[in-house]
C-alpha cells in the first residue's frame, strides 16, 4: 500500500513527518523557538516573518493535529496528484496552504479592526506588540485589549489549509465517488461530503467570531484552503486542462 504513494504525496508526508518527530525530541525550547520563527503569526506582530505562511504547513501542535492531516493526505492526495500530475499537484498544495495563511490573515485584520473601535493605528500596533504594557487609553475595554493582543500573537500551525484544498479538489475531480464516513460510518458521495465540510468550518468559524464559543482552531483557514483551491480548479478547468477528470 505504501509503495504505491505517488511521488510528491509521499515527500510531503516524510517532511511532516521530519519536523514533528524533530519537535517531540529536541528540547522544549529549540522547539518553541521553530515554533516562534515558523508558525503563521498576524502581520502585524513582532514575530511575523515573510515565509511563515509556507512554514507554517509544515509544523503541528500535537500528535492528534498531525495523524489527522497526514491521515486525510494520505487518503486523498495520491488521487489528486494522479488527476493532476505531480507538479501541478505540488503548486496547488502550496497554493491552497498559503492562500489559506492570506484569508486568516484578512479575516483576523477585521476582528482587530472592529475591536480596536476608538484606538489608532499606533495605539493597536502598541497594543500587539506590547500588550499589558501599551499605552492605551484609559477608559478603553481591556476585554476587547486582550481579544485583540490574543488574536495577533496567538500562532497558527498545520497543514490544515492545503488538506482542505485537497478534499476540496478531490470533490470537485471525483464527486460522484463513494466516501466512507468514520463518524457516522456511512457511505457519502465527495461532493457531499466537501459541501458538509464547507458548511460547518464556515458556522463554527462565525461562533468562534461571536465570542460564544472558542475552540482554538482556525476555521476561516480551512475555509481559504477550499477557496482558494476551488479559484485554481476553476481556472485550470476553464483552459481545459483537468476536463477529462471529470
Amino acid at each position: 500500500m505504501f509503495r504505491n504513494i505517488t511521488p510528491v504525496t509521499k515527500h510531503l508526508l516524510i517532511v511532516n513527518l521530519i519536523v514533528f518527530v524533530y519537535m517531540a525530541l529536541v528540547p522544549s525550547e529549540k522547539s518553541a523557538l521553530l515554533t516562534q520563527y515558523g508558525a503563521l503569526h498576524f502581520v502585524l506582530s513582532p514575530d511575523f516573518r515573510v515565509w511563515q505562511p509556507i512554514t507554517s504547513m509544515f509544523i503541528h501542535g500535537g500528535l492528534t493535529h498531525f495523524f489527522f492531516n497526514m491521515f486525510a493526505l494520505f487518503m486523498f492526495g495520491p488521487q489528486i496528484e494522479w488527476a493532476l500530475g505531480k507538479w501541478r499537484f505540488l503548486l496547488y498544495y502550496m497554493v491552497c496552504g498559503v492562500g489559506a495563511a492570506l484569508v486568516q490573515q484578512v479575516v483576523d485584520a477585521g476582528m482587530i479592526a472592529y475591536l480596536a473601535q476608538g484606538m489608532t493605528f499606533d495605539q493597536v500596533k502598541d497594543l500587539i506588540s506590547l500588550g499589558a504594557g501599551a499605552h492605551i487609553p484609559y477608559e478603553w475595554n481591556a476585554v476587547a485589549a486582550q481579544h485583540i493582543w490574543s488574536l495577533a500573537n496567538t500562532p497558527i500551525v498545520g497543514a490544515s489549509g492545503a488538506i482542505y484544498g485537497v478534499l476540496l479538489a478531490f470533490g470537485m475531480i471525483f464527486p460522484d465517488r463513494r466516501v466512507m464516513l468514520m463518524i457516522p460510518p456511512i457511505p457519502l458521495k465527495a461532493k457531499w461530503l466537501v459541501l458538509g465540510y464547507g458548511v460547518l468550518e464556515l458556522a463554527l468559524g462565525l461562533v468562534n467570531m461571536s465570542g460564544l464559543y472558542g475552540d482554538g482552531i482556525a476555521h476561516f483557514c480551512h475555509l481559504g484552503g477550499m477557496l482558494f483551491g476551488l479559484l485554481l480548479i476553476l481556472y485550470w478547468k476553464k483552459k481545459g486542462t483537468v476536463n477529462e477528470y471529470y
